[in-house]
């Protein structure tokens, strides 16, 4: 799971594995599986970089 933040500035944490894709907007436009969307301010890169991490992170602990 990643932090990200919304557009009010509140965090929120988000899993990986539920989104289908990103769209870039002057902001970032996360949809889900589920079909839930949410804006947040990091860009796509931002974003890319953190997921990255994230899985580097993850799977060195395997």
């Amino acid at each position: 799971m990643i932090l990200l933040t919304k557009l009010d500035g509140s965090i929120v944490l988000i899993s990986v594995d539920a989104v289908k894709y990103i769209e870039k907007t002057p902001d970032s436009l996360i949809t889900f599986l589920n079909g839930d969307t949410l804006f947040v301010k990091e860009s796509i890169e931002e974003i890319q970089k953190i997921v990255i991490k994230y899985k580097r992170e993850t799977l060195d602990k395997n």
